[in-house]
């Protein structure tokens, strides 16, 4: 990935350019100290001059709108900050509205809340203020020692974060709340931008450095040193790159701050960075009073055997590796977005989304996109596509449309790949709280809401559904603030930790394997879903690459095969080789071939792969096979309890024991009682010492009453202490127990559970 940068064609400006930004037609507006503002296409051609005003520019910035169809009478305006403390908002023809002396001496930065309801600037006078939409003072944050030269609103236009000599600070606008305070660079900070996305800060300095923070100021990336004065940063509406310039130079950065490329141009000091809404073109206003207009392109994506690579804003090249053959695609308008998957390449223009079979290139199904596509995401039988006017939207790979989930408080433009996740019959959607996450399903057939949705403590970061079985077996993982890895059955809705500091996650595409990138290590868990049962089990599943090392916040971007792609730390991609076998066992399994799985095992003689392979057996009841495996691995423990259960007589009673193997006694005691097994379900209460359920039991069925009271005496005259449940108490002190009787009573429940029609041992 690279910037393609061209320059403007001719010298528009004669001075300066303070400042530029893009609205939602993609016409770029700049401003100058020749005291004028010009208008640009994204061809990066002047359209000639909007307005002449006696002021200089510092800033500007249009009024944030979702998309052109929600676009109101009154909202198509700008704002530009001027040197004479005054902050003007301005009409797109170019017509004065509104003029605001804001700040002794000059008024340097100024941002529009993301719900428009909001303008904050910072002065050379060191304050920054928060006005009305219609100019009106509301409050005065803070007072600084220094000059502000930047400010940024937070993701939920509540908090502010703005940099003041050394120092950058984000503050509530809420008075109670405490500010967070850091010293970010050794000269003076001269910009700051904060992703309402990834809520990441990145600052650039007067020492030559950019540096990358996350919300509670701690560092997380810190560049070498530039040969000049980085003088303006901006992120991509993405947050998965952000923009850097300096003097000459305009850098293309990924999120964690490496740098994906470096263009020389002849512009002075790049003072001011604007993407536009689809997160494909930055523009920069140079010191000299040029323009560079850069063109993200080279964006690579890999899927198996097909690799796709946009070569120009018009123009991809895929490539089949296996058969070693190349095919051109041209557009007639720009590419916006590309995602390549499960045998099918989607590309959305700017008007157009084209579907593409990687066995068929020239015959693509093409439908027409209402707004820009911020978001691809596919699975085997669909995709979804994302937009700020329909939201989100989902299409078989024909191009018929299948339904458009929504919630009330959906904010799309706050949404990015982290956020959304799609499978065959599920799609899940991050909506950030301000105390916390919470994650909202929905069914891809029609679009409606898949039970309650589940809330979670701490704010999540990533979410990501797996991809293969039912949709009874369909699963969540996430990963938290604190770098917590969970994972939650969707049927459940109850997480369950897996790993600590993680740093990424994958599902597998084609079976139920999960990698993750934890302390900087690639862990692979064959089988999952064992985390619900015996996690001593699940730890035996998990393959670790010792030998790995791909420092901090490295990323997984493809869990195909047996290979992984992982993107490190400094931008690497590096292949990454996992065992073929874990594959071929999923295969047998699914076909039920459990003999010819248990030979796989004995030919590979892999610990992990036989602890899967129990794994597996023990979910699909297969006891034999369960055996076999536990006896490999030395599970003496599990083989006995194996052994055990094959002793039961009963089909229903061998499930209630497997039920409470998996940690679930409600659901044993449920499958007992529907077989009128009331016995055994008694049975397995005392001996999960849930004593006044079993007395419960035995006094709705009226039978069994004096058993569980021996039980009760019995334990409590082990244990040495005393009865301290009343109902006990009363009870034990009215009815004699007889102990030969009891034991009697015991042995002919148990004949009698093997004489019921069809009860035999498992064979």
């Amino acid at each position: 990935m690279r910037f393609k940068v061209k320059t403007s064609s001719t010298a528009v400006h004669s001075e300066l350019v303070g400042a530029v930004g893009w609205n939602v037609w993609g016409e770029c507006f700049s401003c100058s100290d020749d005291q004028t503002i010009h208008k640009w296409n994204t061809m990066g051609e002047s359209e000639g001059k909007v307005c002449n005003m006696d002021a200089y520019y510092t800033d500007l910035m249009w009024y944030p709108v979702s998309s052109k169809k929600n676009q109101a009478g009154g909202t198509d305006v700008f704002a530009v900050a001027c040197t004479d403390g005054s902050f003007k908002i301005i009409g797109r023809s170019g017509r004065l509205e509104k003029s605001v002396d804001a700040h002794r001496g000059a008024c340097i930065s100024l941002k529009w809340s993301y719900d428009g309801t909001a303008l904050a600037t910072g002065g050379e006078d060191g304050q920054v203020k928060i006005w009305s939409r219609n100019g009106m003072l509301r409050s005065t944050l803070t007072q600084c020692d220094s000059p502000v030269y930047s400010v940024v609103w937070g993701w939920d236009s509540d908090q502010l974060c703005y940099c003041s000599g050394s120092n950058v600070t984000i503050r509530s606008c809420q008075s109670s709340q405490r500010q967070i305070n850091w010293k970010a660079h050794e000269g003076v900070v001269l910009k700051v931008d904060w992703s309402p996305i990834n809520h990441m800060v990145v600052t650039a300095g007067e020492d030559c450095k950019y540096k990358v923070w996350d919300a509670y100021g701690r560092l997380l990336f810190q560049s070498s040193p530039l040969d000049y004065a980085v003088t303006s940063v901006a992120w991509c509406p993405s947050g998965e790159m952000f923009a850097v310039g300096s003097f000459d130079s305009l850098q293309l950065c990924d999120r964690m701050g490496w740098a994906y490329s470096k263009n020389h141009q002849k512009t002075g000091s790049i003072m001011s960075l604007s993407w536009t809404a689809d997160g494909t073109q930055v523009v920069g206003a140079g010191g000299n009073g040029m323009l560079c207009f850069g063109q993200v392109v080279d964006v690579s994506l890999e899927d198996g055997r097909v690799r796709a690579n946009m070569e120009d804003d018009h123009k991809i090249v895929v490539q089949d590796i296996v058969s070693e053959t190349t095919d051109e695609l041209e557009f007639r308008d720009k590419v916006i977005k590309l995602s390549l998957g499960f045998d099918h390449l989607i590309v959305a223009t700017s008007t157009q989304c084209h579907i593409y079979s990687t066995g068929n290139w020239n015959t693509p199904h093409i439908f027409d996109l209402k707004d820009t596509v911020t978001l691809i995401l596919q699975c085997a039988r669909h995709f979804l596509i994302l937009d700020n006017s329909a939201g989100i939207q989902l299409y078989t790979y024909e191009g018929r449309q299948l339904c458009n989930p929504k919630f009330q408080g959906l904010r799309t433009e706050l949404l990015n790949q982290r956020m959304v996740a799609l499978s065959n019959d599920t799609v899940a959607v991050l909506d950030q709280q301000l105390t916390g996450s919470m994650v909202r399903f929905f069914d891809t057939a029609q679009g409606k809401p898949l039970g309650e949705p589940f809330s979670h403590n701490l704010e999540i970061s990533e979410i990501a559904l797996n991809q293969t079985g039912t949709s009874t077996e369909r699963q969540l993982v996430f990963i938290d603030r604190n770098r917590d890895l969970h994972i939650m059955p969707l049927a459940k809705r109850t997480a369950n930790k897996l790993a600590s500091m993680v740093d990424g996650v994958h599902w597998h595409d084609s079976t139920g394997m999960l990698a993750a990138i934890i302390d900087q290590k690639l862990t692979v868990w064959y089988y999952p879903n064992e985390v619900y049962g015996d996690k001593g089990l699940l730890a035996k599943t998990k393959y670790v690459k010792s030998d790995s090392d791909f420092g901090k916040a490295s990323n997984i971007v493809l869990f195909t095969g047996s290979k992984c792609l992982v993107r490190r730390s400094d931008g690497a991609l590096v292949t990454v080789a996992t065992s073929p076998y874990p594959i071929m066992l999923y295969d047998l399994v699914s076909a039920a071939q459990w003999d010819k799985a248990t030979r796989l095992c004995r030919f590979i003689k892999d610990p992990s792969i036989w602890a899967s392979l129990a794994a597996m057996a023990m979910s699909a009841k297969e006891l034999n096979t369960a055996e076999v495996a536990f006896a490999a691995i030395d599970e003496v423990d599990k083989l006995h309890f194996i052994l055990k259960v094959k002793m039961i007589p009963t089909e229903e009673g061998r499930n209630a024991e497997l039920a409470l193997y998996r940690r679930r006694p409600d659901e044993a005691e449920a499958i007992l009682l529907q077989a009128g097994l009331f016995y055994r379900a008694i049975k397995m209460n005392i001996k999960l010492y849930r004593w006044e359920r079993a007395l419960d039991l035995a006094q709705q069925y009226k039978l069994h009453i004096d058993t569980v009271l021996w039980y009760r005496k019995k334990y409590l005259i082990d244990a040495a202490g005393e009865e301290s449940i009343a109902r006990f108490k009363d009870l034990t002190e009215q009815t004699p127990l007889d102990e030969a009787a009891i034991k009697q009573q015991i042995k002919n429940e148990k004949v009698q559970e093997a004489q019921r029609p069809g009860a035999k041992r498992y064979i």
